[in-house]
């Protein structure tokens, strides 16, 4: 329930998805007052409508940016602690599950396969090469075009929407204070500081520290700072299906989506990535390019039910790294956004990150690469 004529509070988190819901949890953690504000309701954009998926390996190869990696295997490290005791706090099943995953490719890319496999061994990864032949053997659902595959039996993932509401539940359950349904449309400062954040209803919310993770929607409130956020909505058509007869057993990633088993007998396919503002509808297009890609990949799915479509709009940066730290220029403002695909698989350490930042005053190493001056720098 949401809790109204609140005046102050030492933090202030402006956005209740995965992100602002971690940092809220890790700062009761820390035994900091904080509240958060969410427009609408915890989990009611991209926190609901992503994958869940807590296979952080394509993200890692992607950059081959060791601090990139060393944030995701940072933060996937902690999740089998954490979600435990995120749902015995907050009552809330996350549907943890560790199905297993298979990075497949055809024969034009094998070399850029082997090329992920030795960065993902080098790395300390639990990964094993595969030939096609072995990855249908794993997996019979595989088209016959799969040439290769790298396995690792420690991906899986999440019900999305269910770990923001652990999360948010636990935040709760520590004492923190959730205003929902609450819009903010602007600030109070004083010289460096903002003193407060303004409701649409009127109402002023004083704190001492403001925490922006507002996910696609940050640069609406880089505005209020005089700050350039640089993060954009990028669309993701998804649709799900029934599982057949015969179940998919791993998740599959390859070079064009993923395929991805959940518990509740379906399975989550994806995603479009779509520079369309914030469009959140669904196009023949989109679906079209999913379901062409699903018969490529797994030919044998062809008679699977759809159960459901929709789309939402993740939070990208520029080079589709996170943006985490102070805001320059401020003293007491801190920025937690721009996660892109990834905000599920890096909300652990973000959280983490964040509250250590907020209660020390010195952002953790892992996270220094990641601060918005990186974008301000190359202008």
């Amino acid at each position: 329930m949401s809790e109204r004529n609140i005046q102050a509070a030492d933090v202030v988190i402006i956005g209740g998805g995965v992100i602002g819901s971690a940092i809220a949890y890790n700062l009761r953690r820390a035994n900091v007052d904080v509240l958060v504000v969410e427009r609408a309701e915890v989990a009611s954009e991209a926190s609901s409508a992503a994958a869940g998926l807590l296979s952080p390996l394509a993200a890692a190869a992607r950059t081959k940016l060791k601090a990139h990696t060393d944030l995701l295997m940072a933060s996937w490290a902690m999740y089998a602690d954490l979600i435990p005791t995120l749902e015995e706090l907050s009552g809330v099943h996350v549907e943890y599950d560790i199905t297993t995953a298979l990075h497949t490719v055809t024969a034009a890319n094998v070399a850029r396969l082997r090329e992920q496999f030795t960065f993902w061994e080098s790395s300390g990864i639990d990964v094993t090469w595969l030939s096609g032949d072995e990855a249908r053997a794993r997996e019979p659902y595989l088209s016959s075009d799969v040439a290769a595959a790298v396995y690792n039996p420690q991906e899986g993932g999440i019900r999305p929407s269910a770990m923001t509401r652990a999360f948010a539940g636990a935040a709760r359950k520590l004492g923190a204070r959730f205003l929902e349904r609450t819009e903010i449309i602007g600030l109070q400062s004083e010289n460096s500081r903002v003193t407060g954040v303004q409701t649409a209803l009127g109402d002023i919310i004083s704190c001492n520290q403001l925490i922006i993770a507002t996910g696609a929607w940050s640069a609406r409130c880089g505005n209020w700072l005089g700050l350039t956020i640089p993060v954009r909505p990028t669309r993701g058509q998804i649709l799900s299906l029934h599982q057949p007869t015969t179940p998919l057993k791993h998740i599959l990633l390859n070079e064009d989506l993923y395929i991805a088993p959940k518990m509740d007998n379906t399975i989550f396919v994806g995603a479009t990535i779509e520079d369309v503002g914030f469009d959140k509808s669904n196009t023949v297009e989109g679906v079209e390019w999913i379901l062409s890609n699903i018969l490529k990949h797994t030919p044998q799915l062809a008679s699977a039910r759809i159960a459901n479509i929709w789309a939402g709009l993740r939070p990208g940066s520029p080079d589709r790294d996170p943006i985490l730290g102070k805001a320059p220029g401020w003293e007491n403002v801190t920025l937690a956004t721009g996660h892109s695909g990834t905000g599920f698989e890096m909300c652990a350490i973000t959280g983490q990150s964040i509250a250590e930042l907020i209660t020390t005053g010195q952002a953790p190493a892992i996270i220094q690469p990641f601060g918005i001056e990186r974008f301000q720098l190359k202008a």
